[in-house]
């Protein structure tokens, strides 16, 4: 298969431990590299950021922890024939059988729409493409599962911290398609490797995000040692539109007015991405000056074009909650350029779509005065 570029040079992103939860007491962690990918024995778990790494504090998923990564034994109901039934019985036996059987089909075919092996790596959001070297046993074996199903895709958790101190993964993530895998290039020759010892072979994957999604129910562990959990995908159309007829409902007329607005304030607000702004130099736009600034500070040549080339083009200012997470997606891209505060966790678990756009227009203003040198970020 055919590895996709990201700008001239591939960013690989590597396992030392096993990269799926296994129990509340297990995580793994991976590590970043600008060049090509290393094995390495453990680094943070958190996505690079600008200010050394440092994540925001959030609260809004103090309820999903790790203690809910319980075992899973799904129960398997059957039937079997009693002795001595007549030809009659045998065939209403033969129908109910097959009726369950295809009730048990339907059933599954809605499970696997709605059911997701997780992954706790790095914060990401749509647009955005992850590339790794994986070699643990577990892992290899989930990702093979998933491309011999048909069904190529995962569920991508990042960590954050709560205000305590106490680190979690967010309940909100993306669903991430296996786009590329296939044999590492740099991989210990075979006969390094043996049952008793040595390193695993392995695997360079990428990883394309696409859809959001919040956990929706337990988190089980399934007989084959990843785990998984019902998710509910989201869309920011229905959000919005949610948003904005909930908001119609409220108990006061002036407080029902305020939050109806507050789509359509978010909707202006993302104007200031993409309209002539005269504080900036030459008149540019926000984005557009990010994108120059970024240039002069990008690590090797061509990588912001390579960025923009695999987000694609905005979105339309009607579409605050997508154009907020593509400015996102670029101030923080994959892998980090040390540029911007870290604000794709905020992004994922903010509650309206205004909160989404000032977010980014936060993040994208103060990344622009990091790099032209007039509000250095700490």
């Amino acid at each position: 298969m055919a590895q996709l570029p990201v700008g001239n040079s591939v960013i690989r992103f590597c396992f030392a431990a096993v990269a799926i939860v296994l129990t509340s007491s297990q995580a793994f962690s991976f590590c970043a590299q600008s060049a090509r990918p290393t094995r390495c024995s453990s680094t943070s778990i958190f996505s690079e950021s600008s200010n050394g790494g440092v994540p925001e504090e959030y609260d809004d998923f103090a309820n999903f922890s790790s203690n809910q990564l319980t075992s899973f034994s799904p129960s398997i109901t059957s039937s079997t024939d009693a002795d001595g039934v007549t030809s009659s019985a045998n065939n209403n036996n033969e129908e109910d059988t097959f009726l369950s059987s295809l009730q048990s089909r339907l059933q599954q075919v809605e499970d696997n729409s709605t059911r997701l092996p997780l992954m706790i790596l790095d914060t990401m959001l749509p647009r955005q493409i992850l590339q790794i070297q994986i070699q643990h046993p577990t892992l290899k074996a989930l990702m093979k599962h998933r491309v011999n199903e048909e069904t190529p895709t995962l569920g991508m958790l990042g960590m954050a911290r709560l205000s305590t101190g106490q680190t979690v993964p967010l309940k909100t993530g993306v669903e991430v398609e296996i786009i590329q895998m296939e044999k590492a290039t740099d991989s210990p020759p075979d006969n390094t490797s043996s049952s008793t010892g040595g390193e695993e072979e392995g695997w360079d994957i990428s990883l394309r995000a696409g859809r959001r999604f919040t956990i929706d129910g337990e988190v089980d562990k399934t007989e084959e040692g990843w785990t998984e959990a019902r998710v509910k995908f989201l869309d920011s159309s229905e959000e919005e539109e949610t948003e904005i007829s909930s908001a119609m409902k409220g108990p006061s007329s002036t407080e029902s007015i305020g939050d109806r607005l507050s789509v359509a304030r978010a909707i202006q607000k993302c104007k200031e991405f993409t309209a002539p702004n005269m504080n900036m130099s030459g008149s540019l736009s926000l984005v557009d000056r990010w994108i120059e600034l970024a240039k002069e500070n990008e690590r090797h040549p061509g990588q912001i074009d390579a960025l923009l080339k695999q987000l694609g083009e905005i979105p339309p200012e009607h579409e605050p909650t997508e154009r907020a997470l593509w400015v996102g997606a670029l101030i923080n891209p994959l892998p980090s350029m040390g540029v911007a505060m870290e604000i794709r966790p905020a992004l994922l678990v903010s509650k309206k779509a205004e909160e989404r756009v000032q977010v980014a227009l936060d993040g994208l203003l103060r990344s622009i005065r990091h790099m032209d040198g007039s509000e250095r970020l700490n």
